[in-house]
């Protein structure tokens, strides 16, 4: 059968869509005009990305917007992925649920934002531990069905609603966040998605920019970068990796890496890792990414790396 993200671009990298929709709110990372982020995604089609992942929530629906302007006239030529489960009230205040009510009104929507008659991957963006996931997926069954999505997905999940989806339909991809410093996935879910021969790709592969080097403990961050106010971010002690990636960057130095290739080539050296979802801003930050996904460091580095990272 094979995995579905395996065939689609010779680059094993995704357009991460939070990237260009910071000033819509929501889950974004800076102001970036539309007319610039229009531009950016087209360079990262002609670059060879296929893949673009976005959400409602980016943005309150300016990514996917924005994915829709852009690629409206060659829709055949990308490959997009949308999610469900993270909405918003009038008043902007976030609802996570996978009522199915509410799975049909997004994929519907994001349709209409994303100027397209189907989308390529659907997923579900994250457990509900109120609704049982066997009811939003009768509705991506039926969407799939009438043409309106291509593939189903799941996204941060976990074996046992796997198990339960699979009752309703084929889940194609999965989504979980995995990077040096985040590896659970690896032990938790990776043995699974190869029996199942499910792709994987990874959401935070360079750790909201701890690991491309851009965030370190002098960082600040203006209002429309969701790292400026969220709680999940303020709250998180990140000075331990700090601390270990002040003795890994002249490692990697010294062999001739960057930090976003040791980040890429870490993620990619898990023969289960499909994709890497990567966002960026410029062209410059672009080039960077897709370079990277061809200039890993080497097994004797990684080992090194690896030693670091896993000390107490």
């Amino acid at each position: 059968m094979g995995k579905l993200l395996e065939n689609i671009s010779n680059i094993p990298l995704g357009f991460g869509g939070a990237a260009i929709s910071g000033e819509g709110g929501g889950y974004g990372f800076g102001q970036i005009s539309e007319d610039d982020a229009i531009g950016l995604l087209n360079t990262a089609k002609d670059m060879g990305v296929k893949l673009f992942d976005t959400a409602p929530i980016y943005g309150f629906g300016v990514s996917e917007k924005r994915m829709g302007k852009a690629f409206a006239k060659n829709r055949d030529e990308v490959f997009l992925v949308s999610k469900s489960g993270v909405s918003w009230h009038e008043n902007k205040r976030v609802n996570m649920t996978n009522d199915p009510k509410e799975t049909q009104k997004m994929l519907e929507q994001s349709l209409r934002d994303l100027q397209s008659d189907y989308i390529d991957l659907y997923m579900i963006h994250w457990p509900d531990e109120k609704v049982d996931i066997r009811k939003p997926m009768e509705v991506l069954s039926k969407a799939k069905e009438q043409g309106k999505i291509k593939h189903i997905g799941l996204c941060n999940t976990f074996e046992e609603d796997l198990n339960k989806a699979f009752e309703i339909d084929r889940v194609e991809a999965v989504q979980c966040q995995l990077n040096l410093f985040e590896q659970e996935v690896v032990e938790r879910l990776f043995p699974y998605l190869d029996d199942k021969e499910i792709s994987f790709m990874s959401w935070g592969t360079l750790d909201k920019g701890i690991l491309s080097k851009r965030v370190d403990e002098s960082r600040t961050y203006d209002k429309e970068d969701c790292r400026s106010w969220a709680p999940w971010w303020k709250q998180m002690d990140n000075k331990p990796k700090f601390e270990k990636l002040k003795r890994i960057w002249p490692l990697i130095e010294e062999y001739g890496h960057t930090p976003i290739e040791l980040a890429i080539g870490y993620n990619l050296s898990n023969e289960s890792c499909s994709m890497v979802l990567c966002g960026a801003r410029n062209d410059q930050q672009l080039e960077g990414v897709v370079n990277a996904t061809s200039n890993r460091p080497s097994d004797d580095v990684m080992k090194k790396v690896m030693e670091i990272i896993l000390e107490d």
